[in-house]
């Protein structure tokens, strides 16, 4: 690979002007973009700023100039376009979820632990600064033994009947759509932050509509809006999640508590710049700043205090971290396929329980 890391971007729709930005913020080089046509292609490589389009995602992978591959596209075609990637023997980062089943999720971690490819997914809300503060004060045992975490994900992206897209088709999104597309995230920031793991859990899924209007008429809704977990952990602690697409106001809220008896710690997405600590006797608020964070979470505060750092600015850092790693550098804490895996492993518990209305253990 050369010095600055030449990347192919398959999908062109948000995530995927996302990853582009974050691949010059890192120092490499958007060679090519694929979109779902050649006159799509053309277009995205345009406003991607790429240095040309490739007319597919197969051409793409195959090609010479190309060293990283993205896969930005529906969650159904992540698992076939990634298994092309490791074939092709090329560091790949794939958009979660990592596959819709867990033995597709399975096959691709197999796949390029053989191949020895760097493989990485964008859980990137754990380059925030402020979270890693929080992960660095509860492993040193600043909180004591937790006990409670606790927290929720709310979006309003679907809060009217007349909102739609294919993430709410099983067949394109897969069988959990607002668990599977952000609770996932939550779980692996709690499980990252705290160390624990979920063990065992009982879910309920609800939908605040029974239709939906789209391009092609009114549809029955068949994955859902909103999703309930209770949790238990390996190391003894209780949770529980919330989550929903459909919660008016709330645009991009992950927001946990993680309690010990000794210190609680809150971290909120839509003011990331912030963690907030509760104690007996008073709370603390601390910035995020180079004086003000522990050493394993300053590498991560990228900008001067007072200068807000968000979403962006984690993927930028992600991504950043891939190349790292790519280089043969160790990059604490980077989401890779068997993350990924992990997350389908908690879905299909989720969609069990829910199914079963009951608690079901989670396979390790």
């Amino acid at each position: 690979m050369t010095d600055h890391p030449r990347s192919g971007i398959v999908g062109a729709g948000f995530i995927g002007e996302v990853h582009a930005r974050a691949v010059r913020a890192a120092g490499g080089v958007v060679a090519a973009v694929a979109g779902s046509t050649p006159r799509s292609s053309a277009a995205a490589a345009s406003r991607l700023l790429a240095e040309r389009s490739a007319s597919t995602a197969e051409e793409l992978v195959d090609a010479d100039d190309v060293d990283v591959v993205h896969i930005c596209t529906p969650n159904h075609t992540h698992a076939p376009l990634a298994e092309q990637v490791i074939a092709a023997g090329k560091a790949v980062v794939c958009e979660k979820p990592l596959a819709t089943t867990v033995g597709d999720a399975r096959r691709l971690v197999d796949g390029a632990a053989a191949a020895g490819v760097v493989a990485a997914v964008p859980f990137v809300y754990r380059f925030y600064p402020t979270v890693r503060e929080a992960r660095a004060r509860i492993s040193r045992g600043d909180a004591g033994r937790l006990w409670l975490l606790h927290g929720t994900y709310l979006q309003d992206w679907l809060a009217s009947s007349e909102q739609t897209n294919w993430r709410v088709e099983p067949a394109l999104g897969g069988a959990s759509r607002a668990f599977g597309d952000i609770g996932v995230h939550w779980c692996d920031l709690m499980e990252f932050t705290t160390g624990h793991r979920i063990a065992r859990l009982t879910a309920r899924m609800f939908n605040a509509f029974a239709q939906r209007r789209g391009s092609s008429g009114v549809a029955a809704v068949s994955t859902e809006d909103g999703a309930s977990v209770l949790f238990e952990t390996d190391r003894g602690a209780a949770g529980s999640v919330l989550v929903s697409q459909a919660s008016p106001g709330r645009k991009n809220r992950l927001w946990f508590s993680f309690d010990g008896p000794d210190a609680a710690y809150v971290f909120d997405q839509e003011l990331p710049d912030v963690l907030w600590i509760g104690g007996r006797t008073s709370n603390q608020l601390v910035p995020r700043g180079p004086d003000t964070l522990t050493a394993e979470a300053r590498p991560y505060a990228r900008l001067p205090a007072g200068h807000p750092q968000g979403y962006q600015d984690c993927f930028n850092a992600f991504v950043s971290d891939v190349y790292a790693t790519i280089r043969g550098e160790k990059a604490e804490g980077l989401p890779v396929f068997t993350d990924g895996l992990r997350a389908a492993v908690l879905t299909a518990a989720v969609v069990e329980s829910a199914t079963k209305q009951s608690w079901v253990e989670v396979p390790t």
